[in-house]
């Protein structure tokens, strides 16, 4: 993946060094997330995709998966 250009770390996570979400672009404007504690393995998405993830996280869509 040597075409990523520079993993983000969430700003939800805090100080935290091993527990957080991670976020790049690669070249083909693909989006990549990885949780910091296991770099090594990595979710591809599109941009259209995440964010209807975050929009449906936001609105409450996955509220009752935690009960």
């Amino acid at each position: 993946m040597s075409d990523i250009r520079q993993w983000r770390k969430s700003s939800y996570s805090g100080d935290a060094a091993n527990n957080c979400v991670e976020v790049a672009r690669a070249a083909d404007a693909a989006v990549l997330l990885r949780e910091s504690d296991e770099p090594q393995t990595v979710i591809t998405t599109t941009p259209a995709a995440l964010r209807a993830l975050t929009r449906a996280a936001k609105a409450g869509r996955f509220d009752q998966l935690s009960r």
